[in-house]
């Protein structure tokens, strides 16, 4: 894939959401194979412009472009994506593999071996008979990442990924994010902590104030 053709490509977009403009004539180039921070204050939008870029929102005007070659045909929402943007729908009464279960049923592209190797990946037990409602935060959020990534994604548009993850998992999950996008996946991302931003973002999205503003990452030492 050439990485010149943008995964997500927003042009001219304003976005008015609870009557309020958010932001006004942004222009955003999500490029294959590259780890995009999205960064600003709380209430800037950093949330609606990853429901923009996955199609979950439409623009007030301008045009949110996605490859169709993430697209499968049949539905709006990018096939080949993978996401966790506010709460996935985690059914609280469920344990955690049984949610699994029922959200790969949906694309049917994975069986049971592969949604138990996930979990045990971020250090959840799959026969473990504790229900959602049960977990604490840190386990929801690997839950959360769980989903995000069973179907081995091309694209990974996660808000806020490290929240409620201890100091290891933290750390373990930003090896794992940036081994994916050494492997060709392309990754959106929102974090408060500029540390993750630092150690992953090849490129930088700043939302203040009602601009949009994209520039390259400081190159790492």
């Amino acid at each position: 894939m050439s990485t010149t053709t943008p995964v997500i490509q927003l042009s001219s977009v304003t976005k008015t959401y609870q009557r309020r403009d958010l932001y006004t004539d942004a222009s955003v180039t999500v490029l294959p194979g590259r780890a995009h921070a999205i960064v600003g204050p709380n209430g800037s939008g950093k949330s609606v412009m990853m429901r923009l870029m996955c199609g979950f929102l439409r623009p007030t005007s301008g045009i949110v472009a996605i490859d169709p070659r993430y697209l499968d045909g049949r539905r709006t929402f990018p096939d080949k994506f993978g996401v966790v943007i506010d709460k996935p729908g985690m059914l609280p009464h469920l344990t955690g593999i049984e949610n699994l279960r029922r959200l790969a049923e949906i694309q049917k592209k994975i069986g049971e071996e592969r949604i138990r190797e996930v979990m045990q990946s971020f250090g959840l037990d799959p026969d473990a008979r504790q229900r959602v409602h049960q977990y604490s935060l840190g386990m929801k959020q690997k839950l959360n990442l769980c989903q995000a990534v069973m179907e081995d994604p091309e694209v990974l548009v996660l808000d806020e990924p490290f929240n409620a993850l201890d100091a290891d998992s933290a750390g373990a999950l930003r090896g794992r994010l940036a081994s994916f996008v050494a492997h060709g996946g392309t990754l959106v991302f929102t974090s408060h902590d500029s540390r993750d931003v630092d150690q992953l973002a090849e490129s930088v999205i700043r939302l203040e104030n009602g601009r949009v503003t994209q520039e390259e990452a400081a190159p790492r030492t």
